[in-house]
């Protein structure tokens, strides 16, 4: 089919906790508009692998093509889960079963999406975080940390993500933005992007949470500037539970997540909308949804 007679739109969705009973209604009624459209699923679909694979299977037979960045509690090993692959096995556990549900992710070829506001690369990443979006008065990791437990606000990785083999999640993650970063600039440089990740590409989205110095678990320095750097025409989100439109530097960043029961029932909307990431929509607010 030509890129004119293309009626379908890229959509966007994350942190869909099908590991809540109620969630799991919601996503069971997410479908395409369109036998054309794609759908981003920018992580936490679940904390098991047999959730994420019932959740992103069903997803795969409905869209046109499903793409897959991980979240923090993809890659959490619980004492629940009958997968108990810890880390970088872990990970890469999820990506074959990804690969056999059709699904694509951060370690496979990206695809150009060439329906309506494109042609644009979609490139699904997986970067973790480091500590370095740290609260005032905190120069050193180790010291946002002890911050962070001295005021009880810690995010459950540091129980149940296990950065295996590597020494930390920061190593992990120096790792992870080395290799995209290589790349992403091996790219078609023609065509602009949309970068998906579970972790926002940059600090500012942060500034609204309520407990300002879980930031720290949220993203990294070293992407400050890929949003421009790889011409970005959108940066797709979720892990914050914040949904809304913002801009930086003229790019729309979209934050899409679903998020736990007693944050969507208290939205006053419905859950479970899928976001248009594009063609853009007209008129779209930097506000919450």
């Amino acid at each position: 089919m030509t890129r004119a007679g293309w009626d379908g739109s890229l959509l966007a969705i994350s942190d869909l906790h099908v590991g809540h009973r109620d969630n799991r209604p919601i996503v069971e009624a997410l479908r395409p508009e369109t036998p054309h459209d794609w759908l981003l699923v920018a992580g936490d679909v679940a904390e098991t692998v047999a959730d994420v694979e019932w959740a992103l299977g069903l997803l795969a037979d409905r869209f046109a093509r499903v793409v897959w960045s991980p979240g923090n509690h993809e890659l959490w090993t619980t004492p629940g889960d009958q997968v108990r692959l810890r880390g970088v096995a872990r990970y890469q556990h999820l990506v074959e079963v990804c690969r056999r549900l059709g699904v694509l992710t951060p370690d496979d070829p990206w695809a150009v999406w060439d329906g309506p506001g494109g042609p644009v690369t979609v490139a699904p990443l997986f970067l973790l975080y480091d500590h370095s979006w740290r609260p005032p008065g905190c120069d050193t990791p180790e010291a946002a940390l002890a911050e962070a437990y001295r005021t009880g606000i810690v995010c459950t990785d540091e129980r149940l993500l296990d950065p295996d083999p590597y020494p930390s999640r920061s190593a992990w993650c120096a790792d992870r933005v080395a290799e995209t970063a290589r790349r992403l600039d091996e790219r078609d440089p023609a065509l602009p992007t949309v970068l998906v990740n579970h972790w926002p590409l940059v600090r500012e989205p942060t500034r609204i949470l309520r407990h300002p110095i879980f930031a720290q678990w949220c993203g990294t320095e070293a992407t400050a500037d890929w949003h421009r750097r790889f011409d970005a025409a959108v940066m797709v989100y979720g892990h914050l539970h914040i949904p809304r439109t913002t801009w930086y530097d003229g790019v729309r960043f979209e934050e899409v997540s679903l998020g736990y029961p007693r944050e969507w029932r208290s939205r006053g909307v419905p859950p479970g909308q899928l976001r248009r990431i594009l063609p853009a929509p007209d008129g779209v607010p930097p506000t919450a949804w």
